[in-house]
């Protein structure tokens, strides 16, 4: 089975996949309610070490989309006559 993309690109999306939840995992926290205030919500890890890591991701993820492979030597010419 032929794949659009290459293996690496494949691996490369899943990694950054991976990259963005965990950056989404670490924005994650308890609220601030109505009635009691949570001094939490400003924590450098929810405010800037989260959403950098995400960001990362998002990049890692263009990349990934973008990285061009090695060109195959194939038989198959693209025109629909296979010689």
């Amino acid at each position: 089975m032929r794949y659009t993309l290459p293996k690496l690109n494949l691996i490369l999306i899943a990694v950054s996949f991976a990259i963005i939840v965990l950056g989404f995992c670490l924005m994650v926290g308890e609220p601030s309610g109505a009635t009691e205030y949570n001094p939490d919500i400003f924590s450098v890890r929810r405010i800037t070490v989260g959403p950098m890591i995400s960001l990362g991701g998002f990049i890692l993820m263009i990349v990934a989309i973008l990285l061009k492979g090695k060109k195959r030597n194939d038989s198959f010419d693209g025109r629909g006559d296979n010689q």
